[in-house]
């Protein structure tokens, strides 16, 4: 079993920056794909952006491409989302989450199997 923790929320300006990490719990990090989905009041969860074992494959929504980028780092069993030119519309309760499937390859479809709490990122107009 996996344990996530997120930091790095906040409030933040129209076009202002933040980075979000998630720390892992135990061996098997390197073993889960990752990934990073929201929830905004009012709407379903999103699939934001996913990360395969290896870093090797991919995924973002198409309404953060070029805005947002993925990375872990393994060896810290961390997880980071990097959120640049931020809008309004990204305003969410963001989560880490662990793929249940080991081979997900970057498609839009990522079967989360463990979740963080977690960490709202509030963007003020």
């Amino acid at each position: 079993q996996v344990q996530l923790v997120e930091s790095g929320g906040g409030l933040v300006q129209a076009g202002g920056s933040l980075r979000l990490s998630c720390a892992a719990s135990g061996r098997t990090f390197s073993t889960y794909p990752m990934g990073w989905f929201r929830q905004a009041p009012g709407k379903e969860r999103e699939f934001v952006s996913g990360i395969s074992r290896s870093g090797g494959s991919i995924y973002y929504t198409d309404s953060v491409k070029g805005r947002f980028t993925i990375s872990r780092d393994n060896a810290k069993s961390t997880v980071y989302l990097q959120m640049n030119s931020l809008k309004p519309e990204d305003t969410a309760i963001y989560y880490c989450a662990a793929s249940g499937w080991p081979n997900w390859g970057g498609s839009s479809t990522f079967a989360p199997a463990y979740w963080g709490q977690g960490t709202q990122v509030t963007v003020s107009s």
